[in-house]
């Protein structure tokens, strides 16, 4: 049995950070999946940089692409980002509350808005390689939850309506699309993939939903965020590989980092 609630746990990495990073309050947390972390050289200067294992609750990132670092950054109006360089994914086996543990920690260090990102699978064939999608909903296909206990979270507005018109001013041509967590580590069948085109799941990925609904419990708002790597199984051409998802990911960064860290500005004004 877990010593701490999700919340305690949580709390006390947002001590940890304050402390080792002068900051008091971060306004903005940003996840950055594949593909997404040099946006951070962008958005603004790095007051801090804390290893993950140090914060109560993390833990080095096993997964090759992702880093293992909390960042606070210093916007250029005197605003604090907290970027999450740290993701627990749902299959690395660590719990659910591992995965969870990010947003919570950013909302316990009074982060309001929430920037989550990934590199994933595409279903639509007009979308590939490269193509940035904005995320209007999510299925959840994980068959679990972040939330513990009888605590009923309305998800209807999950993925900010507000937060997608702002990111639409910066590039007018960005689509909107439905993503679907599938659990991992393997990639999705054909057949799968049929399925979550027939739910209506323009996307897939092994991440984003249950963060997603962690933030909505903690009051965040959120927005979403895909970099379609490859076509997912059934739509791509050949075989899967994670080599393939990282080259798609460094080939689209400088293009995508500078798209983030408009929509940071904009959205901190």
């Amino acid at each position: 049995m877990d010593t701490y609630t999700a919340q305690e746990l949580a709390q006390q990495a947002a001590q940890v950070i304050a402390e080792r990073t002068g900051v008091t309050t971060h306004d903005i947390a940003l996840t950055l999946g594949s593909g997404w972390a040099n946006a951070a050289n962008l958005i603004g200067e790095t007051i801090a940089v804390i290893p993950a294992a140090e914060i109560p609750g993390f833990s080095h990132s096993g997964v090759a692409g992702h880093g293992g670092k909390i960042t606070s950054l210093r916007l250029a109006n005197g605003k604090h980002a907290l970027v999450l360089g740290a993701r627990t994914h749902y299959y690395e086996g660590k719990g659910v509350r591992a995965v969870a543990h990010g947003v919570r920690t950013a909302a316990a260090s009074g982060a309001k808005l929430n920037i989550l990102t990934n590199g994933c699978g595409s279903t639509v064939p007009a979308w590939g390689p490269g193509t940035v999608v904005l995320l209007a909903d999510h299925l959840n296909l994980t068959a679990t939850s972040p939330i513990e206990g009888a605590n009923f979270v309305d998800l209807t507005d999950l993925y900010s309506k507000r937060l997608r018109e702002i990111a639409k001013e910066i590039d007018p041509n960005l689509p909107e699309g439905v993503y679907t967590q599938f659990p991992g580590p393997h990639y999705e069948t054909p057949a799968e993939v049929k399925m979550a085109r027939t739910l209506g799941g323009d996307l897939v990925g092994m991440s984003t939903a249950l963060e997603a609904i962690a933030a909505r419990e903690a009051g965040m708002e959120t927005l979403g965020l895909s970099l379609v790597t490859n076509h997912a199984a059934g739509f791509a051409p050949g075989h899967l590989s994670h080599t393939e998802v990282l080259e798609a990911g460094a080939a689209a960064a400088p293009r995508i980092s500078q798209l983030l860290a408009k929509i940071v500005a904009r959205i901190l004004q």
